[in-house]
């Protein structure tokens, strides 16, 4: 059986990355696993197609920050095009399989395909956009102004009392890691938010009660 059959995408997938899904090698990955460190010189590209990757950066004192997360039938790793060093590390947050494509299978694939490199092109467009806002971000807003950010980019549509849960559930550390603080700061902040009646949580799951404030 080709590898991408054993997997059914989800909506919105291309017929490219599930092509490129069959080329790859099957991989089984334990949550915390390493797959990309910076730094390194790498030649292979990963499709998820079960579980959760994080790309992140982190620096000498492990203060870490979360540049994205990705899902089935998304890749990471397509920077390794030109051959240079990884640019960020990329871990498994949860145990998974993704299917490992090689620098020279990813370019004959194109050759094939040029349709492909435009979609590429894209893809690296929208992550340059993103890194960009991110470091914005950082630089310009505070903590508790990327905290409302972030939630308000995770929660749901609301329900009939008006209340929007997260989409998923997430820890004060990765909420962090998202942020570029410290883990105390993000408890401390939500602390105040649920004291004030601003969140709640319900079985682990956070629950924002009604519009948050633009400032704290």
């Amino acid at each position: 059986m080709p590898l991408a059959a054993a997997f059914s995408p989800q909506p919105g997938s291309t017929s490219h990355i599930e092509a490129l899904a069959a080329l790859g090698v099957p991989r089984l990955y334990r949550r915390g696993t390493l797959l990309i460190q910076e730094g390194e010189i790498g030649d292979t590209l990963y499709v998820v197609l079960k579980g959760r990757l994080r790309a992140f950066l982190a620096d000498n004192s492990g203060k870490e920050l979360t540049l994205g997360t990705y899902g089935p039938w998304e890749y990471v790793g397509e920077m390794s095009l030109d051959g240079g060093p990884r640019s960020a590390n990329v871990e498994a947050t949860e145990a998974s399989t993704c299917a490992v494509v090689t620098r020279a299978t990813l370019l004959g694939y194109i050759a094939d395909h040029p349709e492909f490199a435009l979609e590429l092109l894209g893809r690296l467009i929208r992550r340059a956009r993103l890194a960009t806002e991110s470091a914005r971000s950082v630089a310009l807003i505070d903590v508790y102004g990327r905290l409302v950010s972030l939630l308000n980019k995770m929660a749901q549509a609301p329900d009939p009392h008006g209340e929007r849960m997260l989409g998923e559930r997430i820890t004060h550390q990765a909420m962090a890691q998202h942020l570029a603080c410290s883990r105390e700061m993000v408890s401390r902040l939500l602390k105040d938010l649920e004291s004030g009646g601003y969140i709640a949580v319900r079985e682990r799951w956070i629950w924002l009660l009604k519009p948050l404030p633009a400032r704290w």
